[in-house]
C-alpha cells in the first residue's frame, strides 16, 4: 500500500512540483497540498496521511506552530522539514516540535524523495549541512556542560539569581554576603565559563 504523503508549501510552483514529484513514485501517494499552516491544521487531520513535507516560513502561523500543534492531533503522523534554511534555531525549534528530518529544498527531487524512504525506515534524513550543524552543536553543548560542572554551589547559586535579572547587592542580599564576595565570585565564574559579561555566563549556564 502506498504510503500517503502531505504537502504544506506556500511557493505555488514548488508545491505543485512536490506534489507532481510524489505522485509520479510507485510507493507514495499524494493525500493533499496546502499553502499554509491555517488550512492543513483544519483539513490534514482528517486526511488519513502517513508524512508531512512541511516549509518552515509560512505566511501567517510557521511551519514549525503548525508540526507542533499537528503532532499533537495526528500522533503516528512522520514530519519532514522541507526548508531553504539552515537557521541553527529553526533546526531545533522543528525538532523540538516534532520534525524526524530536515532537508534544504535545494537538495532536489531524488534527495527528498530518498528522505521520505529514509522517514519509513525509521531513520531522521538530514542534509549534510544541517547534520554538521547539529553534530556541533551537541559537541558544544558538551563542552558547556564540562564548564559549568567546574562550577561550586555558590556560583550555582549566584548564577541562578543573575539569570532572574537580580543585581549584585540584590544577589548580596539574598545570600548575605557581601557584595565583595559577590563580585569575586563572579570573576571566578567568568574565568571557569571562559566568558566576559554577567550575559554571557548565564546563556552558558543555561546552554543557550
Amino acid at each position: 500500500m502506498k504510503k500517503r504523503i502531505g504537502i504544506v508549501e506556500d511557493d505555488r510552483d514548488l508545491r505543485e512540483a512536490l506534489g507532481l514529484m510524489i505522485q509520479f513514485t510507485d510507493q507514495f501517494e499524494l493525500a493533499g497540498s496546502f499553502e499554509n499552516a491555517e488550512m492543513a491544521l483544519k483539513e490534514l487531520p482528517d486526511l488519513d496521511v502517513d508524512a508531512i513535507l512541511m516549509d518552515i516560513n509560512l505566511p501567517g502561523e510557521s511551519g514549525i506552530s503548525c508540526v507542533n500543534k499537528l503532532k499533537n492531533s495526528c500522533p503516528s503522523v512522520l514530519f519532514l522539514m522541507c526548508t531553504s534554511y539552515e537557521d541553527d534555531d529553526k533546526i531545533f525549534q522543528s525538532l523540538e516540535a516534532g520534525a524526524s528530518g530536515y532537508i534544504l529544498k535545494t537538495e532536489g527531487p531524488a534527495k527528498i524523495i530518498g528522505a521520505l524512504d529514509e522517514l519509513f525506515e525509521g531513520g531522521s534524513p538530514m542534509s549534510s549541512s544541517i547534520a554538521r550543524k547539529v553534530v556541533a552543536s551537541f559537541s558544544k553543548m558538551e563542552s558547556q556542560n564540562k564548564l559549568t560542572e567546574s562550577l561550586t554551589g555558590r556560583e550555582r547559586e549566584i548564577l541562578e539569581l543573575l539569570a532572574k535579572g537580580q543585581m549584585n547587592k540584590e544577589v548580596a542580599a539574598v545570600l548575605e554576603i557581601s557584595v565583595g564576595t559577590v563580585r569575586k565570585h563572579i570573576q571566578n565564574i567568568y574565568e571557569k565559563l571562559h566568558v566576559n559579561t554577567r550575559v554571557e555566563a548565564v546563556n552558558v549556564y543555561l546552554k543557550r
